[in-house]
C-alpha cells in the first residue's frame, strides 16, 4: 500500500466565519489562530501553542468543514486521512503507515485531519481480538501526538468520544463538541442556503432536529425537484 494514496491534500477553501459553530468553540479556535500567528514570540517565553484539536459529536454537524476552515485560517495545507480505510489486519503495518503520515504533515507544517479517529484511538481495555496489538497501536499514537511539532496542527474527529482512550484525549488541548443545531441555528443556515435560490424559499418547508448536512441535502433535493419539474413543464409546452 502506498500510504500517500490514502492522504488527500484537500484544496477546498472554507472561511471560518462561514462555519456554523457554538460561540465558545469559535472563540477557542480564534485563540488557537492567534497563538500560531505569534508562535515565535510565544516560544521565546517558553509558552507552548495549542496545536491538537479533538472534534467530537454528531455526524454531519460540521467537524470536517471546521477542520478545512481552520487550515485556511492558518494558511496551511490540510491532509485528510480517513482511518476506516487504513486499518490493516496487521496492526504493525497500520502503525507504520500512520507514522509516515504524521511525519509528512510535521515536515510540511501542515494540518493533519484524522477522520473517524476512534478507529485507532480506542481504549486499551477494549475487547479487540488481539488486545496486545491494539495497545501497541494506541501507544504509538500517543507517542506520535506527543512529538508532533508545534508548527503543525493535528485535528481528530470522532462520533464516538466515549470509546477513546483517556490518555489520548488528554493530549488534545482543545476539545470541541458538535451537537445537533437548535431551530434558531438551523433557520440561520436555511437563510444562507436559500440565498442562492430565493424563488424557492416559500415553496419548501423547513425541517428541524437534523444535522446541517441533512438540512442541506434536504433543501438541495427539494430545489432540484422543483427546478426539474419547471423545466419539464416548459418542455411539454413547446
Amino acid at each position: 500500500m502506498n500510504i500517500y494514496d490514502l492522504v488527500i491534500a484537500d484544496k477546498e477553501k472554507v472561511a471560518l466565519e462561514d462555519v456554523f459553530l457554538a460561540e465558545e468553540s469559535r472563540q477557542k479556535l480564534q485563540q488557537l489562530i492567534k497563538e500560531h500567528r505569534y508562535i515565535q514570540v510565544l516560544s521565546q517565553y517558553g509558552l507552548p501553542v495549542s496545536n491538537k484539536v479533538l472534534l467530537h459529536g454528531y455526524s454531519g454537524c460540521g467537524k470536517t468543514t471546521t477542520a478545512k476552515a481552520l487550515a485556511a485560517a492558518l494558511d496551511k495545507p490540510i491532509y485528510v486521512l480517513n482511518l476506516s480505510n487504513l486499518i490493516s489486519s496487521r496492526i504493525g503495518e497500520t502503525s507504520q503507515h500512520i507514522k509516515q503520515v504524521f511525519d509528512k504533515a510535521g515536515r510540511e507544517k501542515a494540518v493533519l485531519f484524522l477522520d473517524e479517529f476512534d478507529q485507532i484511538g480506542k481504549a486499551r481495555i477494549s475487547e479487540e481480538k488481539d488486545v496486545g496489538e491494539m495497545r501497541r497501536l494506541v501507544n504509538t499514537i500517543i507517542q506520535l501526538i506527543d512529538y508532533f511539532p508545534a508548527e503543525a496542527v493535528l485535528i481528530a474527529a470522532t462520533n464516538h468520544p466515549e470509546i477513546l482512550d483517556t490518555a489520548i484525549i488528554r493530549r488534545f488541548q482543545l476539545r470541541l463538541a458538535f451537537e445537533l443545531p437548535t431551530p434558531a441555528q438551523l433557520d440561520a443556515y436555511y437563510d444562507k442556503l436559500f440565498s442562492a435560490f430565493p424563488e424557492y424559499e416559500v415553496s419548501i418547508s423547513r425541517i428541524y432536529s437534523v444535522s446541517y448536512a441533512e438540512a442541506k441535502d434536504y433543501i438541495y433535493d427539494a430545489v432540484k425537484f422543483l427546478l426539474i419539474s419547471t423545466l419539464e413543464q416548459r418542455d411539454d409546452e413547446k
